[in-house]
């Protein structure tokens, strides 16, 4: 026989570790349980370990701390996550790993087993989910800290919104997610907001609780909207005010850039509200200038004025409404034509509210944004941040510790969010996979016309690529858009709905609009002709020949 000699190993402090979350069945988690000394009485059953959660790169999701409550640094999960990662390449699937770390710092691979057991992933569970109206607003995905700052004040103000209105019992609105992110892309509640497609039961139709509802809701919003217009006039007034009293944030003070964060939260969250109860009421035909046309309009003035683009936001704000709200980047200003559409004198005193705030919540997003990245780069001067824009990849109470000095990211570089744009609907299972949720409207032609008359022409599914008379069709109505609206022949979305901002300013410019209309980019290959009718909401394929003729 062979005879094995080792290294007697002195452990500081050990543990077992799983490449793979065993019960949620996520192959993005690291599972380590970790105790004090060897590992010997962890695996033996007779000490009750420290858990921690780790994504791939080591940064710590979750901690369960056990009786003798080890800490693991910063620094050893990140070696523990790479040694789970490279035993998971030299076996060719994630392992069941024993390791110990002795008093020098060396970590030590004990011994290794493939994973053997995982739960499946659960079946999906929850309300119907999908991008629909908040693609416009949050378009592209969010990264760490952005969501933090916009996205839990557009969350907060939504469902203060759906309280006050009444449209839906409290009991749901307070188990409901109202907006999630799912690899940093925002959707909401469909069921919550009216917005799925869904067949109820004979008792739920004689239910008499929701006309109840409903009429409880019609009594109340009737005053809330004669007073609604007069309520917003007065919080843009408060909130301009506020907004003008700070000064060059290059000569704020690290605390009240933290301050100034927190107030722009509580300010979006005010602002959000108003908007959604401002949506809620007002009538699907009202009408007024969009946030959009007015930058639109601005933007012509600006290039006529001479000025670069660089130049055009700080002379001409309302220029912000064509992009999404991000830290760090500014993509190009759109190229458009003069022919703008002249401002809508007619304007429904609700509709125009809904434009003012969602404007105003643009450029608070803007300066919390601008007080991220200020900070962002005081960090790269102190040697804690490679770049100012890294800073989006904290957490807003990260970025509390980094302006305190006490924290310095290394894994920002691995940091990832995104991938594949979310189904138009579709549940989450408990681990959080994405299970799409097959509408019955797919084997039809029809979404909800948002006006426009009717054209037919060429299939476009990247805005770069359009020409004259083509017809666009898009995920979601990204306010990006809005530059290629003068020479669109038509508009499909496959979120999205008629009182969507981007879809109001298709109409004044008279683009035939279909939105809500699911898996158009899947049915409508590009270069097929198509007939878009923006009345009845349908999109049909056709012969070019007939198309000619």
């Amino acid at each position: 026989m062979a005879v094995l000699v080792q290294v007697q190993l002195d452990a500081a402090v050990g543990g077992v570790m799983f490449g793979v979350d065993p019960i949620g069945g996520r192959q993005d988690r690291i599972v380590v349980a970790a105790v004090s000394g060897s590992p010997e009485s962890l695996v033996g059953g007779d000490v009750e370990g420290t858990q921690y959660v780790l994504n791939q790169r080591g940064r710590m999701i979750e901690r369960v701390a056990g009786p003798s409550a080890v800490r693991l640094s910063r620094t050893r999960r990140r070696r523990l996550a790479a040694m789970a990662r490279r035993a998971a390449d030299a076996f060719g699937r994630p392992q069941d790993i024993e390791w110990a770390e002795d008093f020098y710092g060396q970590l030590w691979l004990l011994q290794t087993r493939p994973v053997t057991a995982v739960e499946p992933q659960n079946a999906p569970s929850g309300p119907l989910l999908g991008p629909g109206p908040v693609a416009e607003t949050f378009p592209e995905p969010l990264a760490p800290l952005e969501q933090d700052l916009w996205l839990g004040p557009f969350r907060e103000g939504l469902k203060a919104a759906l309280e006050i209105v009444g449209t839906s019992p409290r009991k749901r609105i307070a188990t409901s997610p109202i907006v999630v992110a799912v690899a940093g892309r925002a959707a909401v509640d469909l069921d919550l907001f009216g917005a799925a497609d869904k067949k109820k039961s004979l008792i739920a139709r004689l239910d008499p609780r929701p006309p109840a509802r409903r009429l409880a809701a019609a009594w109340r919003v009737g005053r809330l909207a004669a007073a609604l217009p007069g309520l917003t006039s007065d919080l843009l007034r408060r909130v301009d005010e506020e907004l003008t009293s700070v000064g060059p944030l290059s000569s704020v003070e690290d605390h009240d850039l933290l301050a100034l964060l927190a107030r722009t939260r509580r300010v979006l969250v005010s602002l959000h509200g108003h908007e959604a109860i401002a949506g809620m009421l007002m009538p699907p035909a009202a009408r007024a200038t969009t946030a959009a046309s007015s930058a639109l309009r601005a933007l012509v003035e600006g290039r006529r004025a001479g000025l670069a683009d660089g130049s055009i936001v700080s002379h001409y704000p309302e220029v912000l409404a064509l992009w999404p709200p991000a830290i760090g980047g500014r993509p190009q200003l759109p190229t458009v034509t003069p022919e703008i559409p002249d401002p809508d004198e007619d304007e429904d005193p609700l509709a125009a509210a809904r434009e003012a705030l969602r404007f105003e919540a643009r450029l608070v997003q803007e300066l919390a944004a601008r007080a991220a990245l200020e900070l962002g780069r005081r960090a790269v001067l102190a040697g804690s941040l490679p770049e100012a824009h890294d800073v989006r990849w904290l957490r807003l109470d990260e970025v509390e510790a980094l302006a305190a000095g006490r924290l310095i990211p290394l894994d920002l570089g691995a940091a990832q969010h995104g991938g594949d744009p979310l189904p138009s609907v579709f549940r989450l299972t408990p681990s959080g996979t994405v299970i799409p949720e097959r509408s019955s409207k797919v084997t039809g032609s029809g979404g909800q016309g948002a006006g426009g008359g009717r054209a037919s022409g060429p299939v476009r599914t990247r805005p770069d690529e359009v020409g004259p008379g083509d017809i666009l069709i898009t995920r979601s109505l990204d306010p990006q858009l809005a530059g290629y609206l003068p020479i669109l022949g038509g508009l499909v979305a496959e979120t999205g709905s008629v009182l969507s901002h981007l879809a109001i300013l298709a109409r004044e410019f008279g683009v035939p609009t279909v939105v809500a209309l699911p898996d158009a980019m899947e049915r409508f290959a590009p270069g097929s002709m198509v007939l878009v009718d923006g009345i009845e909401g349908e999109v049909s394929l056709i012969d070019p020949e007939t198309a000619e003729r």
